[in-house]
C-alpha cells in the first residue's frame, strides 16, 4: 500500500489550535504500518472522550470542543482518520474501506487502551465509531452521536446525501475549505477556508476524500451492509446513557436521530437535542455549545435519574 504524507510545514499557524501533533501507527495492507495523527490533551488517567471527524475534515473541526473537555478535568482524544488531516494518506481510493477504516480505528483505540470513554461522532466519525461501540461496548461509557447514522442499504438516505454523492464524485476540484462552509449555517471566518484545505496539497493527496461517499452502504447487497445489521443488533442491547444532538439544517443526516432513539435503549429518557440554525457540521457552528453539552453528559448532568 502506497502512501503521501502530508508536509508539516503545511499546518504551520493553524488559527486556534495550539495542541501538540502525536502519533502511533496502525497496520497497514501488504506493506509498512501507516502512521495516525491525534490530539491528546488533559490528564491521561481521566476519563477519555473520543472525538471522532467525518467527511472531509480532520480533528482541527474539534478545536473548540477539546478545551472544554480539557477544562473540564477529562481527556480529550481527537485522532486524524486515515487519509485526512495529519495521517498518512494511503495513494490509491481502493486502498480505503469502511472495514479498514474500522480496523484502524480499533488499532488507534487498543493501542492507547481507552476505557470508560464518552464517544463523540459525527459524520463518517459515527459510521465508524457507532460500529466499534457495537462491537466493544465494553469500552464505552456513553456515547453522543451529532449529525451522524448507521445506514445498512435497507433503507434510503435522505435526498440531500445523494445530492452530495454526485457532487462529491463530479467536482472537478475537491476544495475542503469550501466544502466545509457550504456544511455550516453560520458565518465562516475566511481563514478557516486554508486550515481545512491544509491536509490535501494537490488531488493526489484526496483519495480518501473521494472515497468515502462511495462507501456509504446504500444497497441491502453492500459489503459493509451486513457487518451494519450486526451492528444495530448490538445496539439494541446497549443500555448506557447514548445522547443525539442534531442541526435542524443538516440535509445530510435528518430522521437518522429518531432511529438512533427508537432502537438503542441508552437513549431512553435522555434529553436529546435539535439545535436551531446549525447546519452539518455543527461543531463549526456551535462548537462551544456542543463541548458544554458533552462535558455535562461525560459527568451524566444530562441523564436522567
Amino acid at each position: 500500500m502506497k502512501f503521501l504524507r502530508t508536509p508539516d510545514q503545511r499546518f504551520d499557524r493553524l488559527p486556534d489550535f495550539p495542541f501538540s501533533p502525536r502519533y502511533l501507527e496502525v497496520p497497514g495492507e501488504n506493506g509498512p504500518a501507516l502512521r495516525m495523527h491525534y490530539v491528546d490533551e488533559g490528564p491521561r488517567d481521566a476519563p477519555p472522550v473520543l472525538m471522532l471527524h467525518g467527511e472531509p475534515t480532520w480533528c482541527f473541526l474539534y478545536r473548540k470542543i477539546i478545551p472544554i473537555v480539557q477544562a473540564s478535568g477529562l481527556r480529550a482524544v481527537a485522532p486524524d482518520l486515515i487519509g485526512f488531516g495529519r495521517s498518512d494518506k494511503p495513494a490509491l481510493r481502493t486502498d480505503y474501506t469502511y472495514q479498514r477504516h474500522v480496523d484502524w480505528v480499533v488499532s488507534f483505540i487498543e493501542q492507547l487502551d481507552l476505557r470508560n470513554m464518552t464517544l463523540l461522532c459525527q459524520d463518517w466519525g459515527g459510521l465508524i465509531g457507532l460500529r466499534i461501540v457495537a462491537e466493544h461496548p465494553e469500552r464505552f461509557a456513553r456515547v453522543i452521536a451529532a449529525n451522524t447514522a448507521l445506514p445498512t442499504g435497507d433503507h434510503p438516505m435522505p435526498e440531500g446525501f445523494y445530492t452530495w454523492l454526485r457532487r462529491s464524485q463530479e467536482i472537478a476540484e475537491f476544495t475542503t475549505g469550501k466544502i466545509v462552509r457550504a456544511g455550516c449555517k453560520r458565518p465562516f471566518a475566511p481563514h478557516l477556508l486554508a486550515a481545512y484545505d491544509a491536509p490535501f496539497p494537490d488531488e493526489s493527496y484526496q483519495a480518501g476524500a473521494r472515497q468515502f461517499p462511495m462507501l456509504v452502504p446504500l444497497a441491502p447487497s453492500d459489503p459493509a451492509a451486513a457487518a451494519n445489521r450486526r451492528a444495530w443488533e448490538s445496539l439494541s442491547r446497549f443500555t448506557a446513557p447514548f445522547l443525539t444532538v442534531f442541526g435542524d439544517g443538516d440535509p445530510y443526516t435528518q430522521g437518522a436521530e429518531r432511529a438512533l432513539q427508537r432502537h438503542v435503549p441508552g437513549a431512553a429518557r435522555q434529553q436529546h437535542r435539535i439545535l436551531e440554525n446549525v447546519g452539518h457540521f455543527l461543531q463549526e457552528d456551535v462548537g462551544e455549545e456542543l463541548g458544554r453539552i458533552t462535558v455535562a453528559f461525560a459527568n451524566e448532568d444530562l441523564a436522567a435519574s
